[in-house]
């Protein structure tokens, strides 16, 4: 739920799924007029099958989605992800990524479409350089992939987008890396109200091969209230931040963590969020993790803590449950999720 903590009205819905549609007709268009350069070249297709639902202790009844009604993740649908490489003289230059899926929407009881990653990717010697709907280079959200999973990562707490619509560069070293990206600061959707979200993150270490990265976050702009495809408020507030994460791997154990200091349309803001890990099992298929989190918005204090259990049935098939509290909220969450994603 990016920058937002309330809903909106039949107005913002209606909007941001306008946008949605028109966008994503754009794109698709886009890559049927790229097709003749693409044929012939590597293509990765994968289906995407989930089904989700909770019961919420207050008001007792079960609902079919993880945490908000109005939040694109975690509902009941189906949807394919695509990747194609795209190939030169000398080898790879790129890749092309779509991820669409059609869901279910209690909130209007109807099958929403929705446009998940949209971005075509470039290799210049320089450094990789994407443009469409991708992560934004900020914290734990650019590095983590959290939407399959069921606790939420700092960007569904409020803190970043999970995706945005813009422009980004990423180069690796043998130390580390850098990022930096300029996205439209409104998440799924995309609007022109003046909102924009620059951001730059540099990290030391590779997780996979040292164990341990430690990355730097700097964000700033004005970006729009959304939760989902649709808009809480019209007009955009200004955003400055910087934030401090962590993920380590030691053995059977990981970590990860990040703490963001900054100001929100005028007000402080603040987050630590920290997920620990244990994986048990051969090949680690069974995994317990924790995540309690601290937040400051709006002038007002919230905390959570979260406990997930998931199990690898086999290479395509995950069951996940979750437990999840808010103390902004009446009562406890309990969320069951299978997940289902296979090369075609």
């Amino acid at each position: 739920m990016p920058f937002t903590s309330e809903a909106g009205g039949a107005e913002g819905r209606r909007s941001g799924r306008r946008t949605a549609f028109r966008l994503g007709a754009a794109f698709f268009a886009l890559c049927a007029a790229a097709a003749p350069v693409l044929r012939g070249q590597s293509t990765l297709l994968y289906l995407e099958l989930q089904a989700v639902g909770a019961y919420a202790t207050s008001p007792g009844r079960f609902e079919l989605f993880s945490l908000m009604p109005a939040d694109a993740m975690q509902k009941p649908g189906a949807g394919l992800d695509l990747v194609r490489r795209l190939r030169g003289r000398t080898g790879d230059v790129g890749a092309l990524a779509v991820q669409a899926r059609l869901v279910y929407n209690e909130d209007t009881h109807r099958l929403q479409p929705q446009l998940y990653n949209a971005y075509l990717r470039l290799k210049p010697r320089f450094a990789n350089v994407w443009i469409g709907h991708n992560r934004p280079a900020m914290g734990l959200a650019s590095v983590l992939d959290n939407h399959a999973l069921l606790l939420p990562d700092p960007a569904m707490l409020g803190y970043g987008f999970d995706r945005d619509w813009g422009v980004g560069l990423d180069r690796d070293f043998a130390w580390g890396g850098l990022a930096a990206s300029l996205t439209a600061g409104s998440g799924m959707p995309l609007y022109f109200k003046g909102n924009y979200l620059a951001a730059a993150r540099i990290f030391k270490g590779v997780l996979a091969r040292d164990g341990c990265s430690v990355g730097l976050s700097l964000s700033g702009g004005r970006v729009l209230e959304t939760m989902g495809y649709m808009l809480a408020d019209p007009e955009p507030a200004g955003w400055l931040a910087a934030g401090l994460d962590l993920s380590q791997a030691w053995r059977n154990l990981e970590s990860r963590a990040e703490i963001l200091i900054g100001r929100r349309g005028g007000a402080a803001t603040f987050l630590a969020f920290w997920r620990p890990g244990l994986s048990l099992l051969e090949e680690g298929r069974l995994k317990i993790e924790l995540q309690p989190a601290l937040v400051r918005r709006a002038g007002a204090w919230d905390h959570s803590l979260g406990a997930g259990l998931t199990y690898l049935f086999d290479a395509d098939l995950a069951g996940r449950v979750m437990v999840y509290r808010d103390s902004l909220g009446p009562g406890l969450r309990v969320v069951a999720q299978f997940y289902y994603y296979k090369r075609l």
